[in-house]
């Protein structure tokens, strides 16, 4: 099989898309891409009248290309057969002069669940594809979301053990519960004392523990990953752009070949990266639109050509958003440099060594050609969800609604009415205080308490996965100094 993928930071590093998967993060703590990717097409035309579950089998079957079609046909079955609460998967609904992709129906109610539905079957098929007989432990790290679509979709999978670290009151009241009440015999979760960068930096540096690995090997044990570090996690979100545009089709909003743009709330900026490896597949895209919040790093890096990790951390109520250090955005490095491995090597490394790190002046122009960026504080995000609330009786969450008004801020500022679609990312009752608190006013009582105002003041259903969340038993209650991770590890991996 020829080894399409490579390492970010060395063409020398290559893998097959199944071992990509297993390995999460290469050798020398690149990430994985596929080198000819944009000689590679999604025929749209081809794309109409099909459901969630087709389209998804075209696109991944393109992008993991030594899975045959019968393993990825299994493990698209597996993953949208009866886990999401609508049939469409990820449904496409109208809301003032925009459309929103709601990418909220899943187990866990975020759009994590979207990838991470089919991610534990592609290390499972990966596993067998590359004769593995020991076990894959899964690491990862989360600003919120990603955690406990992680540890459910992994639950009680064969061969794998899942350690999901999350910052220490850094996450909703409602995001933590719902990862230290997961259930499942081969599930961990830590809490850490800092930050989501540092628990990713944590998590990146286990991975180039060559001692660590070394002792896994010994073990028949290996490390990988269900952040979208890992390509098993991107491929899948690439879908639901091609979904978006093929359903506005079906709906007579645009005709075939028309160009669309799409409003992503970023934090680690592999949402907003799967629309770009969407357009690279050939989907008509005019503007991919960046919305950020007071982090606003990628904000800053877009209209700069600088990215600086040096600035204030700051916890906002769109936690999941609350990242300096965009993992993925290397990948765009990556594409936009011109698939220069040693360019992105020098740049990772200075952003290591300093902090900071400029692209030149052609990337630059490369950069603006295909994204606009916009960056939403507190006030304007509580005033969005209002306003989007009392005008069109729909419900946004806090990190939605920084796509919402950024989308409202390139209209006005460019003119551009072009045909956009907002991606939400998350139910409004997973950050139900900070929704209330923008519709209704400051409130004292308890977060469940709220959740059920919220609905009942509003009309929305409170999806069937929180309710009762505040009842469960609690499970994990592990907290680590950031020095304490890789000892965790061990524990957790049974190498001590």
């Amino acid at each position: 099989m020829i080894k399409n993928y490579e390492s970010t930071r060395s063409a020398n590093i290559k893998s097959t898309a199944s071992e990509a998967i297993l390995k999460g993060i290469a050798d020398d703590g690149g990430l994985y891409i596929m080198r000819n990717l944009d000689d590679k097409k999604v025929d749209i035309e081809k794309l109409q009248g099909k459901g969630y579950k087709e389209i998804a089998r075209i696109v991944i079957e393109l992008m993991l290309d030594d899975f045959s079609k019968e393993n990825i046909k299994e493990c698209v079955e597996k993953a949208y057969t009866n886990k999401f609460s609508t049939k469409e998967i990820t449904p496409v609904v109208k809301v003032g002069q925009c459309f929103i992709t709601e990418l909220f129906h899943g187990p866990t109610s975020a759009f994590k669940d979207v990838a991470l539905s089919i991610l534990p079957h592609l290390v499972t098929t990966s596993y067998d594809m590359n004769d593995m007989k020991g076990e894959v432990i899964i690491l990862t790290a989360t600003s919120g979301d990603t955690g406990k679509a992680a540890l459910e979709g992994f639950k009680d999978v064969k061969g794998t053990k899942i350690i999901v670290f999350y910052p220490d009151g850094g996450v909703s009241q409602v995001q933590r519960l719902q990862m230290v009440t997961q259930e499942g015999s081969n599930t961990h979760v830590c809490a850490i004392k800092g930050n989501f960068d540092d628990a990713q930096t944590g998590v990146k540096k286990i991975f180039t523990n060559n001692e660590l690995i070394n002792e896994l090997s010994k073990e028949n044990k290996m490390f990988s990953s269900a952040n979208s570090i890992n390509i098993g996690r991107l491929v899948p979100q690439i879908v639901y752009y091609f979904y978006s545009y093929i359903k506005l089709v079906e709906k007579g909003e645009i005709k075939l070949y028309d160009k669309i743009n799409f409003s992503v709330p970023t934090g680690n900026f592999g949402n907003i990266l799967a629309g770009y490896y969407a357009k690279l597949l050939g989907l008509p895209i005019k503007k991919l639109i960046c919305a950020s919040n007071e982090n606003n790093v990628l904000y800053d890096f877009i209209k700069t050509g600088i990215y600086d990790r040096n600035r204030t951390f700051y916890k906002t109520i769109s936690p999941s958003m609350d990242i300096l250090v965009s993992s993925n955005l290397e990948r765009l490095l990556y594409y936009i440099s011109e698939k220069n491995n040693e360019v992105v090597k020098e740049f990772m490394d200075k952003l290591n060594r300093e902090g900071k790190y400029e692209i030149d002046e052609k990337m630059k122009q490369t950069l603006n050609s295909q994204f606009y960026a916009g960056c939403v504080y507190k006030e304007e995000t509580q005033n969005i969800i209002k306003e989007t609330y009392e005008k069109h009786g729909y419900l946004l969450d806090t990190h939605t609604a920084v796509a919402f008004k950024v989308l409202q801020d390139y209209k006005n500022e460019t003119g551009d009415n072009t045909v956009s679609v907002v991606l939400s990312t998350a139910s409004p009752f997973k950050f139900t205080r900070s929704v209330y608190e923008s519709l209704f006013g400051p409130s004292d009582v308890d977060e469940f308490k709220i959740m059920h105002e919220l609905s009942e003041k509003t009309g929305v259903k409170i999806p069937e996965n929180l309710q009762g969340l505040e009842y469960k038993k609690i499970l994990h209650q592990k907290l680590c100094e950031i020095n304490e991770m890789v000892e965790y590890v061990k524990t957790v991996g049974d190498l001590k």
